[in-house]
């Protein structure tokens, strides 16, 4: 199950980890990301001994969703070795999300 995460968690599980890590900014309100959540689950399940998958809530981080440029939800990034490499934004496929969070392990 990916775990939703707030400002203070966001540096040592994002920024200062090695390995591939994915954050899904979202919203309660947002209904694009009501609907990509049970594809994030199946994802954080699928590649839990691969990437680690989290979820951060963007009314209640901001600063963080402000700083890597999340202007629209859902939005994903992918981290590597703690460094943003891909945007994914809005709703998209799972096999979408699958290839391109495989590119980067």
């Amino acid at each position: 199950m990916a775990k939703i995460i707030n400002s203070r968690e966001f540096m040592e599980k994002v920024e200062n980890t090695k390995g591939v890590v994915m954050v899904d900014f979202f919203a309660d309100w947002c209904g694009p990301c009501k609907m990509l959540a049970p594809i994030f689950e199946d994802l954080s399940n699928e590649f839990n001994d691969k990437a680690k998958l989290f979820k951060l809530n963007v009314d209640e981080s901001g600063e963080i969703a402000e700083k890597y440029g999340v202007f629209s939800i859902p939005t994903m990034i992918i981290f590597k070795n703690g460094k943003a490499v891909e945007n994914l934004t809005g709703f998209m496929p799972k096999e979408n999300i699958t290839n391109k969070l495989k590119a980067h392990l």
